[in-house]
């Protein structure tokens, strides 16, 4: 088991785009293992790369109850929103201690290249949708808080910074 460290906010990965995957190889899937090691430590229900440091857009989700139904992401994209969002508090190892609730699409559709580099098409709804949408912010460099009014997101950091200071 190999627990990988997040970078602390904020480092100006966590403000990157990650580089597409070209292909599904050794090295890809034993970042997935630690990614996979990485989300279950804390715990959570999604891992972006570009949170433990590598700027690879490949992600990990488990919105299971009973854990271990993992799905492996690599170059996820967006392919259709629902209409009806769907609010859930949303956090990140990254900037510890702070949360806010966050309005998203309570489904998405996303294209994406599993852990065989076989491309998939596939649903994810409600606590899954939320995350891979979570996951998808942080491979494009956005954090949850870019998805909250101005007011809410400086209160958020400011507590943030009474945190670790």
């Amino acid at each position: 088991m190999t627990v990988r460290t997040c970078l602390p906010w904020p480092d100006k990965r966590l403000r990157s785009e990650a580089a597409p995957v070209k292909e599904v190889t050794d090295d890809i899937l034993q970042i997935w293992k630690d990614m996979i090691d990485t989300m279950e430590a804390m715990p959570g229900v999604g891992l972006a790369a570009p949170q433990i440091g590598v700027m690879l857009r490949l992600a990990v989700v488990d919105g299971s109850t009973e854990r271990g139904r993992v799905v492996r992401l690599a170059n996820p994209e967006i392919l259709h929103r629902s209409v009806e969002l769907r609010e859930h508090e949303e956090a990140s190892p990254n900037l510890p201690g702070v949360s806010a609730k966050v309005k998203r699409p309570r489904a998405v559709t996303v294209r994406y290249v599993n852990e065989r580099g076989a491309e998939k098409i596939r649903d994810f709804v409600g606590i899954e949708a939320t995350s891979v949408q979570h996951q998808i912010d942080h491979l494009n460099g956005r954090m949850y808080f870019d998805n909250i009014s101005k007011v809410k997101r400086d209160m958020l950091l400011r507590k943030a910074r009474k945190l670790v200071g």
